[in-house]
């Protein structure tokens, strides 16, 4: 008999905080709604994909209008100084080298690298076996 009381308190005491807890915890959707609406409006949100911890904003507003923006940001493509979307590294820079081998010389040395072995198969990483 002892031993069920003891039992009973036990549960009790590990339950009934649980429960209160549980209470505490339970918000209604209008509840959840509206605090996801503060903290958007607050700037606090972490942005989709886990992106970096959101700052702070601040009352100062930009002081350029949006042509200079726009100005700005095409000046920089054209100077390729532009990251490329998914923050991948900028793009290569162009050659200013022209080639100046015919397009039937190309070729004639392609076909003679062909009869020799040479050429390097699709996919691979190095020229063919020798046979």
């Amino acid at each position: 008999m002892v031993r069920v009381r003891m039992l009973a308190a036990a549960v009790a005491a590990i339950l009934v905080p649980a429960l209160t807890f549980a209470q505490d915890a339970q918000k209604t959707r209008e509840q959840v709604k509206a605090e996801t609406r503060a903290a958007q409006q607050a700037g606090e949100m972490t942005p989709a994909g886990g992106g970096a911890t959101p700052v702070a904003k601040t009352s100062k507003h930009s002081t350029k209008t949006r042509a200079q923006v726009n100005e700005e940001t095409r000046a920089a493509q054209k100077a390729g100084e532009l990251t490329p979307a998914g923050g991948g590294a900028g793009p290569a820079p162009k050659s200013t080298k022209h080639s100046t081998m015919t397009k039937e010389k190309r070729k004639a040395e392609t076909l003679e690298a062909r009869k020799k072995g040479e050429l390097v198969p699709a996919g691979g990483a190095g020229p063919a076996p020798s046979k």
